[in-house]
């Protein structure tokens, strides 16, 4: 006959709570369905400076659920504090080979993109911890890069968004356009 002791048991529970720990935490890392989501998922697939970029980003809107336009610079999105460059999960971006970012190395990987906006310059972040909600538990001590960029005044685009620009990617919402460069 088999007996199970009292720290078997605890052990064992403490194994289940990890497993369902872990696997909750590779839930709410992926972009997943959006069906419920108001900030729809967008993806930027394409080759800029000679590498193949992806990215996966959330698509806030400027418009609130009611229809009303929010103030999105310095309000929704703050100046001078670190954002998540989308909703909800943080902007990944996936880096085919070794790059430079504004003629700055940044290895081959998968990073979060994140940045500091401010009214004349903006600060974009290139964190080692690619998979993680929003700004919530973002650590400059994993930032692999940050380089400096200029916003650009642009035409009204409702949905946060991605494009490619010849050697640069740009985010574009509102009417703020903010491009940086890739080369390989």
């Amino acid at each position: 006959m088999h007996r199970t002791t009292p720290n078997r048991v605890v052990l064992r529970g403490i194994l289940a709570l990890l497993v369902l720990v872990l696997g909750a935490s590779a839930a709410l890392a992926q972009r997943g369905d959006d069906s419920g989501r108001r900030s729809k998922n967008g993806k930027l697939e394409g080759t800029v400076g000679g590498v193949e970029v992806t990215m996966e980003f959330g698509r806030p809107k400027v418009k609130d659920p009611a229809g009303n336009d929010r103030e999105i610079w310095g309000k929704l999105v703050p100046y001078g504090r670190v954002w998540r460059t989308g909703a909800d999960e943080a902007t990944t971006i996936t880096l085919s080979k070794d790059a430079k970012i504004e003629g700055q190395a940044l290895p081959a990987g998968t990073y979060s993109l994140f940045a500091i906006p401010g009214e004349s310059e903006w600060t974009l972040i290139f964190n080692k911890v690619a998979q993680q909600w929003g700004a919530f538990s973002y650590d400059e001590a994993q930032d692999a890069l940050r380089v400096t960029v200029t916003p650009e005044a642009a035409e009204h685009v409702e949905e946060l968004d991605y494009q490619i620009d010849g050697n640069e990617v740009v985010l574009r919402w509102e009417k703020l356009a903010v491009p940086f460069e890739i080369s390989g």
